[in-house]
């Protein structure tokens, strides 16, 4: 069975974060499995394997609009007639990857969440 990992503390900030769990929600309430560090206002894609569900999400470039706590936030996604995000146990043997939030931008008058940004010499 695959493992997947994520790094806590990568390089580039921020990072993508490894997704739990996505609602079925008029505002989608996404969990990671450990902190995100994300802010209000950053953008992410949606990445998630055909295997998990939700595909009605998969590619989805989605605005965050609340912090919700550590490792949860809100979009700004209905997902209310949206297929249940549903990971497998155990995770077929095709899983190569598992769901992601991946930052590509955000919506600030500065940037705020470009934090750490440098290569280590």
């Amino acid at each position: 069975m695959p493992q997947f990992y994520a790094n806590p503390q990568p390089i580039y900030q921020p990072a993508m974060r490894l997704i739990s769990s996505i609602t079925n929600a008029s505002s989608a309430v996404v969990t990671t499995t450990f902190n995100h560090n994300y802010l209000t206002g950053l953008i992410i894609r949606l990445d998630i394997p055909s295997y998990i569900g939700m595909q009605q999400a998969n590619q989805a470039i989605v605005t965050i609009t609340q912090i919700l706590g550590l490792t949860s936030f809100m979009v700004n996604l209905n997902t209310l007639s949206f297929d249940p995000f549903a990971i497998p146990a155990p995770l077929p043997a095709i899983a190569s990857t598992t769901a992601l939030a991946v930052p590509v931008g955000e919506i600030n008058s500065k940037l705020n969440q470009a934090t750490n940004n440098t290569l280590p010499f």
